[in-house]
């Protein structure tokens, strides 16, 4: 058996250096004057995050979404090689006899040869980015094949490692697919809220004016027309920017149920108006975010539909900040800022609340975004902040701290460390406050708590349950984001949760 196993290993080394050889005495047309520069271009990983922010600019929302799963795709592909792949089959480089001296790299690469990092980047991005848009990775395949072949043509690769390498990469992105898929239908698995009683049915949408906040893009009408089908007697209104708090407030003093269809952070200025005129919410997803929706189990307008028209409805919690936000200075460049200025009055957070590193990460980001498109200004507003940004020093509990995050979610989220993915409930009534103490660079200290246990202290990280915090002594224009808005905080302020605050349509 011993004698069988090595007489098949030597014939297949033998096929793939004949292989090798082969693609080496073969004249390529144009060849020399491409592939070696395409090679060089991956290094790294270089020319795909190069592809990942160009998708950024140019494509919609539903591409940048799949330049992101090709970004944890290459990642995921990258630890397996470096960790495992390299260092289990200790293959050495392809001797690089027969192979022109214009094909050679200039610095021949010292590790081993099996498998190809560089194709199971290409690979991996290419099958994350295509599992989310198929076109953009149809565009792309074509450019991974050429990136795997020229490992090859240059010598520093055998065959076997650039197909062991490609293969690598596809599993790596069907992988991310997989985990992306289970997440999504955890967060549209209804919770154990509990359910609301009297709220309205409304089969045909009488006493139901549903609020659609034009600025969050296509996205927003998206579904609406079913939904004037289903409920015909509903109002719409819609409108934009500055004009929208009124008309959310508005639209709730003259109606039995207020509907939204928008983001996140539109979806809680129309949860502030329904809580303060005491009214049902009824939320249609309609942003590039939508966490509350998600966690809800709500999976679209026809589950609400469906809600509303046999009066389906459950209580969730709200966190609260008391006082609310002042607005923003306006950035001259780009206007960014918030015309709320509710600070006499609380603000509310159906998810999440964070002063430090996030609040700061958002400025830039909403900064940038309308210049770059909202990808890159995520990337570029990352580094950023990892380069320059000091913690924040203020008192917790009545102790002083320097924190880089303060995090506080509305219900425990799942997930270590500072940030936190999805909820199994909106109805337990408690803050999950989650901090990262200053000291040092930001981004190590970041990347130690990302790894912590959700409930555990130490020096770089603490998490716990509460009802309520006080925060006290924070510095004059420090930002506060709350449901991905960003606002100045107050010099002080509480934190607390309210349990079963808010009706919210939902089918049982």
């Amino acid at each position: 058996m011993g004698d069988q196993k090595l007489t098949w290993q030597g014939a297949f080394a033998r096929w793939d250096r004949r292989l090798f050889d082969a693609v080496a005495q073969r004249q390529w047309p144009g060849a020399d004057r491409v592939l070696p520069r395409l090679g060089r271009a991956a290094n790294h990983g270089v020319l795909w995050g190069g592809a990942a922010a160009a998708i950024g600019v140019f494509g919609s929302t539903r591409s940048r979404k799949a330049a992101l799963r090709g970004a944890a795709s290459l990642a995921l592909a990258s630890a397996t090689i470096n960790t495992v792949g390299k260092w289990s089959v200790r293959r050495a480089r392809p001797l690089l006899d027969g192979v022109p001296a214009v094909r050679r790299l200039s610095t021949q690469p010292w590790t081993t040869s099996f498998p190809s990092g560089h194709s199971a980047s290409a690979f991996a991005f290419t099958t994350g980015v295509a599992t989310q848009a198929p076109g953009w990775g149809l565009a792309l395949a074509p450019v991974a094949a050429s990136v795997a072949f020229s490992r090859v043509y240059t010598g520093v690769h055998y065959p076997s490692d650039v197909v062991a390498g490609a293969a690598l990469g596809v599993a790596a992105g069907l992988v991310v697919r997989r985990i992306a898929r289970g997440v999504e239908e955890a967060r549209t698995v209804p919770g154990d809220e509990r359910r609301a009683v009297g709220a309205p049915a409304l089969p045909d949408g009488a006493g139901l004016t549903v609020v659609v906040n034009t600025d969050s893009g296509t996205a927003a009408r998206a579904g609406l027309d079913s939904v004037l089908d289903r409920l015909p007697k509903a109002e719409l209104v819609e409108c934009s920017g500055p004009d929208l708090p009124a008309e959310l407030a508005a639209a709730a003093s003259r109606s039995k149920v207020l509907g939204i269809c928008g983001g996140d952070g539109t979806i809680n200025a129309a949860a502030t108006a329904a809580l303060r005129a005491g009214i049902p919410l009824a939320v249609f997803p309609g942003g590039t975010l939508n966490h509350f929706a998600l966690d809800l189990g709500l999976a679209g307008a026809e589950d609400t539909c469906r809600a509303l028209g046999d009066g389906h409805a459950v209580r969730v919690a709200v966190g609260r900040f008391t006082p609310g936000p002042r607005p923003a200075r306006r950035d001259p460049d780009s206007g960014e800022g918030s015309g709320e200025g509710r600070h006499a009055e609380s603000g509310y957070f159906l998810n999440t609340f964070s002063i430090g590193a996030y609040p700061e990460l958002l400025r830039h980001r909403l900064r940038w975004a309308p210049r770059i498109g909202g990808g890159p200004a995520a990337l570029l507003a990352a580094w950023r902040v990892l380069r320059a940004e000091h913690p924040v020093a203020l008192r917790l509990a009545g102790r002083p701290r320097k924190v880089w995050l303060l995090f506080a979610g509305n219900g425990t989220y799942h997930g270590t460390g500072p940030t936190p993915r999805r909820r199994d409930s909106l109805g337990e009534g408690l803050l999950d406050v989650r901090m990262v103490y200053g000291g040092g660079r930001p981004g190590p200290r970041l990347l130690a708590a990302a790894f912590a246990g959700p409930l555990t202290r130490s020096p770089v990280h603490t998490a716990t349950k509460l009802r309520s915090l006080r925060v006290a002594d924070i510095p004059e224009g420090t930002p506060l984001a709350y449901d991905g808005e960003y606002a100045h905080a107050p010099s002080a302020l509480v934190l607390d949760a309210l349990p079963h605050a808010l009706t919210v349509y939902r089918p049982h």
